[in-house]
């Protein structure tokens, strides 16, 4: 007797697709991506047969289930919410600063629909983007006028490239900082179309640096904000002031890049001083660019403040219209702003400002609420205590200034790394990722940006130690 061809008992796509156990994968993914799905599988499902024929046929409710986990796999984002509890504040990996609620409001009623981005109510015609928030920056800076681009380097970069292509930039050499991503002054400054003039040394620099190297072709004075890095001992730099003066004298404008940029003085949050954009403009400085996800708590865009008449050159920059940002963009920053007119309340309704001033004594309670809940998950798998730790602001903001805080410590009963590896994979695996960091054979969770107590407290009774 001749045995069956099991590549016979394979069932087809129009069975598979007719069948009941296949209705609902249908309704979620719909008929083509689906049957799609089921011809790849059945394809593959084909070939183990052909070189085993003893490789079992799966029935159609095994092979639902195989499609359904793998359409839902596919049609999952790769971009998800985790829980930064790093101790760094502005983490650049994870997204920055966390957008207050009143600006989540505002982009989702911005993406629902149309909206008067470019539009004139009033007159009927065509607007500029930057009317939504400009006013209120002018407002909060007292700069003359104000545009916005798709990030702080996209703001240098249109700055050198309105103010100086083909030109020469002066700047100090203790100034040619690298930020996030290996991205550096000098080459921003190249792709801009203009030729950095290195001036000073790299730990002083004087201002007679400045008027030694000014000649016919120089276009611009650039000062760097050093926020991401400090030298310290035997050091001199040019004061914004001195720097606005030379700049006028010689007829130049004065460009500063201050990075993180705040609107408030961080002093009044017990942290070090930083240059408020107010400072740096009320020195005489032409133009300020500074970051809208960093120490401003905004979403991400680079926002440039100074003299109308050097805005309106960049905005007449082609590259503006290559480097503007979006509605959503512009509604969440408008919101953000809107939270400065009232600065005794930024604690309590911007996220960044509130988890920078977080206090010892609130963060350690914070610590101890969610504590209970990692004992029990733990078990006899690992140690967990609560110890002194330190948080920082992120982002290149005040590099030395440690924040004091508290950490929940887990220590894996079996002292391996590679233990450790797997506890922190484990956590990354949670449906809302945790992440930490590890510190002397110890996985540390800062509890200074945790505002989700529940939700952290709900995923440990389902997390499972490995």
């Amino acid at each position: 007797m001749s045995q069956t061809n099991p590549l016979k008992l394979i069932p087809s796509v129009d069975k598979l697709l007719s069948s009941a156990e296949f209705r609902d994968t249908i309704g979620v993914y719909g008929h083509t991506r689906t049957s799609e799905s089921i011809r790849e599988y059945l394809a593959a499902l084909r070939v183990h047969v052909r070189h085993n024929h003893d490789h079992p046929i799966p029935n159609i409710a095994n092979i639902a289930v195989t499609i359904s986990t793998s359409l839902e796999a596919k049609n999952s984002s790769s971009l998800q919410p985790v829980l930064n509890l790093t101790g760094t504040v502005l983490h650049t990996n994870l997204g920055r600063a966390a957008l207050p609620a009143s600006a989540l409001e505002a982009v989702t009623r911005s993406a629902s629909g149309n909206t008067n981005l470019e539009f004139d109510l009033a007159k009927g015609k065509r607007g500029d983007r930057d009317d939504h928030i400009e006013n209120l920056l002018c407002e909060l800076t007292g700069a003359e006028a104000v545009t916005v681009v798709n990030n702080n380097a996209a703001a240098v970069l249109i700055c050198l490239n309105t103010f100086a292509f083909g030109k020469e930039v002066c700047i100090s050499r203790g100034e040619l900082v690298e930020i996030g991503g290996s991205f550096r002054i000098p080459e921003v400054m190249e792709k801009s179309g203009c030729t950095l003039r290195e001036l000073g040394a790299t730990n002083r620099t004087h201002l007679k640096d400045y008027a030694n190297v000014i000649n016919e072709n120089t276009a611009l004075l650039m000062k760097v904000h050093t926020s991401n890095y400090e030298i310290r001992g035997f050091t001199q730099e040019v004061s914004y002031e001195e720097l606005a003066v030379l700049a006028k004298e010689k007829d130049l404008p004065f460009l500063a890049d201050l990075g993180s940029g705040t609107l408030v003085n961080l002093e009044n949050y017990g942290l070090e001083h930083e240059p408020t954009v107010q400072e740096v403009l009320k020195a005489g400085t032409d133009v300020v660019t500074f970051s809208g996800d960093k120490l401003l708590g905004g979403p991400q865009c680079g926002i440039i403040a100074g003299r109308r008449e050097l805005i309106d050159q960049v905005k007449n920059n082609p590259l503006k219209r290559a480097l503007r940002v979006d509605k959503m963009t512009m509604a969440a920053l408008s919101e953000v702003l809107k939270l400065y007119r009232h600065p005794e309340a930024l604690i309590r309704d911007l996220p960044t400002i509130r988890h920078l001033a977080r206090q010892p004594d609130e963060i350690r309670s914070i610590a101890e609420k969610v504590l209970p809940a990692f004992i029990k998950s733990a078990g006899d798998k690992a140690k967990v205590s609560i110890i002194p730790s330190s948080s920082q602001i992120g982002s290149g903001a005040l590099p030395l200034d440690q924040l004091p805080s508290f950490s929940v410590q887990i220590q894996p009963i079996t002292e391996s790394d590679s233990a450790l590896q797997q506890l922190t994979r484990a956590f990354r695996e949670m449906p809302v990722p945790v992440v930490g960091r590890l510190h002397d054979g110890a996985l540390l969770f800062d509890v200074r940006t945790l505002d989700e107590c529940e939700l952290l407290i709900d995923q440990l009774e389902l997390f499972s130690w490995p």
